[in-house]
């Protein structure tokens, strides 16, 4: 299918509807280098406002401002809505984060509208996909926001200050689960001076953390993972990580969570009683919170006291940098697009690799 005032594929970027979202699913940049391999774009009016992108630099980048549910492609951030769905177009593909663990019903309703879903969080982690990995790109964004959030909320400096007064010892902070976002948060932690340690179920990555200028924090618990995860643990492992990390998070100022198993539960890694050993005035960011969060007292998307510790679980952090998270992710979008286009026609050859495991319904055979 193909705009038939143009004979050119046509690409839909629509203004995002959920609350507190941001973020929009192209950036001028984008929309540029796409227009000149002789795609289409349309924008819906305003789509950019919140990332703070007028119309007016989509259209200087050759975009049109218009309906873009009509389109070839459709490119969003977040998951459709009912009503959003029903306004794709029947042979039409769909690009984003169409969460199909935890909504496992969007493929039967995108394949119902007669739609193709692409989604961004199912691209595999390998060589060739890395400038796809949008998961990747926006946890980078969420791991710098958290230590930020743990730095504003602190009663203590970041980083060793020598004055007049007296020296000031820098803050110590704990990163559980040493992803893409774990990493970054111990990166921009060490940038601020802190005394930073890593601690994941996967020793393979203590070496990752180290060379981020981390201490790596051993408990003697593996849990080595499919795909780059971590697998769920078990009961019993479960507890022994629990009972080693109640002693050890007790001597940090801040402790960051970033841990998920995909399509399940966040694990608990810091139950109350963890939380009440810390010291008074302490935080903890839990950037696991949508998915139930892994410290025992968060509060997804509020931000609670409990023992006079701070708890933080933001959700939706890389909606805060709505600018730069906008264009990492468009890049994204952009990497995987080119991918699905033959001189310029969307023909996703669904043999590949990247796109077999990122499609989540496909075209009934003829």
């Amino acid at each position: 299918m193909t705009s038939p005032e143009s004979g050119r594929t046509s690409v839909g970027v629509p203004r995002e509807t959920m609350p507190g979202e941001r973020r929009v699913a192209l950036v001028p940049g984008v929309v540029e280098r796409l227009c000149a391999q002789g795609l289409g774009v349309v924008v819906e009016a305003g789509a950019g406002q919140a990332a703070l992108i007028p119309d007016e630099a989509f259209a200087k980048a050759g975009a049109s401002i218009g309906d873009p549910w009509s389109a070839d492609v459709v490119i969003k951030v977040n998951a459709p809505t009912e009503a959003e769905i029903a306004r794709l177009s029947p042979g039409s593909a769909l690009i984003g984060f169409l969460a199909p663990l935890t909504d496992p019903d969007i493929a039967d309703r995108l394949r119902a509208a007669g739609v193709q879903g692409f989604a961004l969080e199912s691209v595999p982690r390998i060589s060739r996909a890395q400038s796809m990995d949008a998961l990747s790109s926006q946890a980078n964004v969420a791991g710098y926001r958290a230590v930020l959030l743990a730095a504003s909320e602190c009663t203590r400096f970041f980083p060793m200050l020598t004055t007049a007064a007296g020296t000031v010892k820098p803050a110590s902070v704990l990163v559980l689960g040493v992803g893409v976002a774990g990493l970054q948060a111990l990166a921009t932690a060490k940038r601020l001076g802190a005394r930073t340690t890593g601690y994941d179920v996967r020793p393979e990555v203590a070496d990752q953390v180290r060379s981020v200028g981390a201490k790596w924090l051993d408990l003697g618990v593996s849990a080595v993972g499919e795909g780059g995860y971590a697998r769920e643990l078990t009961d019993d492992e479960h507890a022994e990580q629990t009972h080693r990390l109640n002693s050890a998070i007790a001597g940090f100022d801040v402790v960051i969570t970033t841990a998920l198993v995909p399509g399940r539960p966040a694990p608990k890694l810091v139950p109350a009683e963890a939380v009440r050993r810390m010291r008074p005035g302490s935080v903890i960011v839990d950037l696991a919170g949508a998915a139930g969060g892994n410290c025992e007292l968060s509060e997804p998307g509020r931000t609670v006291v409990g023992h006079e510790i701070t708890i933080a679980a933001p959700l939706n952090l890389p909606a805060s940098m709505p600018e730069h998270a906008s264009e990492l992710y468009a890049r994204n979008v952009q990497a995987l697009l080119e991918l699905m286009l033959v001189d310029g026609r969307l023909a996703p050859d669904l043999t590949d690799e990247v796109l077999a495991a990122a499609c989540i319904t496909r075209p009934d055979p003829a």
